[in-house]
């Protein structure tokens, strides 16, 4: 039986539920206190939550860094007050415009890429400790600032004759309700995200995922089919293993010195370290890169407890 005291579980979670809800639900389950998620979903939307168990809790901060896959739909003629359908319509509706399959695709291009985006004036993001909905709710100013994200991928589809089908593989960050307005907003009809499926985080997808009903019914034995262990976890991070000694240095927060290092190296960023045994050790960031001479020398930044360097027969 997997050891599902550390590690990551994936879930697949309903429309109607929040994520605290699921994660609730995990607890029970697995009878674990020590969960937590990389990234909610609201009520409305369904499908891939990752959650960290135990020791991967600590990893909660890189895993934040994959790409997230949605699958949508967009309703246009009308934008609403929170850029999704639960809000009030900004107006009344208007005719929406027939596009072509190609201005679509060029439209899809003009979105696709480092692009700016103002978070919805609904969402959890916060301004001097209190949440953006908090201030909406209450009548006052939200501070709406633009911020810099990634599109990595943007496929868009005619649905029915109001409603725009998309695909898309974003940055951590991203807003899919802020995507679907200036999307509405560019065709001039305007528009708001009327549907959302999550179906993939980083190497992970949603059919891998237990359905967060059986999480919620105890059904440990389907909990356990959709869990990765912690020395199975991935970062989005070029990976290094290090020799026992170098491993028993690591683990006692002293910097490292690893040769015989490819181009991956990048002084600053991260790398995920692991002992020959493949135990996952922790993160380090690259401190010096000598391309020449193939070394990186490598500092701690997060060494996930007294893991063994050697598995255990």
């Amino acid at each position: 039986m997997k050891d599902v005291r550390h590690g990551l579980l994936l879930v697949d979670k309903p429309a109607g539920p929040t994520s605290h809800d699921v994660v609730q639900a995990a607890r029970h389950a697995l009878r674990q206190r020590r969960i937590g998620h990389t990234g909610t979903l609201d009520p409305a939307a369904t499908g891939l939550l990752l959650l960290c168990v135990g020791r991967a809790t600590r990893l909660q901060q890189y895993l934040l860094a994959w790409p997230k896959t949605y699958v949508g739909e967009i309703r246009l003629g009308f934008a609403t007050t929170t850029y999704d359908a639960e809000g009030e319509p900004l107006g009344d509706p208007v005719p929406v415009p027939t596009f072509t399959d190609e201005a679509l695709r060029r439209l899809a291009e003009r979105f696709t890429g480092s692009i700016e985006q103002v978070p919805p004036p609904y969402s959890a993001k916060k301004h001097a400790g209190r949440k953006f909905y908090e201030l909406a709710r209450a009548g006052e100013e939200v501070p709406l600032e633009a911020k810099r994200v990634h599109v990595h991928t943007l496929a868009l589809a005619w649905g029915a004759p109001d409603r725009l089908r998309f695909e898309v593989t974003c940055s951590s960050g991203t807003y899919v309700r802020s995507l679907a307005h200036d999307l509405g907003a560019e065709l001039g009809c305007g528009g708001h995200l009327s549907e959302l499926r999550r179906v993939r985080i980083g190497p992970w997808e949603v059919t891998q995922a237990v359905p967060a009903e059986r999480l919620a019914q105890g059904e440990v034995e389907a909990a356990l089919a959709a869990f990765v262990p912690l020395d199975e976890a991935r970062l989005p991070f070029p990976e290094v293993t290090l020799n026992p000694t170098a491993a028993g240095h690591f683990l006692h927060g002293q910097e490292v010195v690893v040769r015989e290092a490819d181009g991956n190296f990048v002084p600053g960023g991260h790398v995920l370290v692991r002992a020959r045994s493949g135990s996952l050790l922790g993160v380090a960031a690259t401190v010096a890169y000598l391309p020449r001479a193939r070394t990186a020398s490598l500092a701690p930044r997060m060494v996930l407890g007294e893991l063994e360097t050697t598995k255990k027969p």
